[in-house]
């Protein structure tokens, strides 16, 4: 006759002494003066991007701070910069026909952006401004 063990209860035990484990390891490795290492895989990858339809991704090009009179602004009370670089296209627009229609800007143009266009993303710490082409004001050139 064999003796088969209900799961519940050793669940009930196993939990517990994963904790009790991973505590006595921090301990032991905290007095010898190391540390557990980090979950590092979401900072180490690269997240890529592919906006879709006639969306832009864009990052904003931050002007240089100016200090008058040793006042130093705030972030907050700052305006948003304009300028942009371009750092990915979408798929392209449909015409009534169903062609796509061709981007009028590249990967790496300086643009104009209004100031409360688009939607603003965080990825990898940065912060990108989605939108649409025809709320780009403007290719510097």
């Amino acid at each position: 006759m064999t003796y088969k063990t209900p799961k519940k209860p050793l669940n009930r035990l196993l939990i517990p002494a994963k904790t009790i484990l991973a505590s006595v390891l921090q301990i032991a490795l905290a007095r010898s003066g190391q540390t557990l290492p980090k979950h590092t895989m979401a900072k180490n990858t690269k997240i890529t991007v592919k906006p879709l339809a006639d969306r832009v991704l864009v990052q904003r090009i931050e002007e240089a701070e100016e200090i008058k009179g040793g006042i130093i602004i705030p972030d907050s009370a700052k305006e948003k910069p304009q300028e942009a670089k371009v750092i990915a296209l979408g798929t392209g627009a449909l015409d009534k026909d169903g062609k796509k229609v061709a981007f009028n800007v590249k990967v790496g143009d300086k643009v104009l952006v209004g100031k409360y266009a688009g939607t603003e993303v965080k990825l990898d710490e940065v912060i990108y401004l989605l939108l649409r082409e025809e709320e780009i004001l403007a290719v510097i050139e």
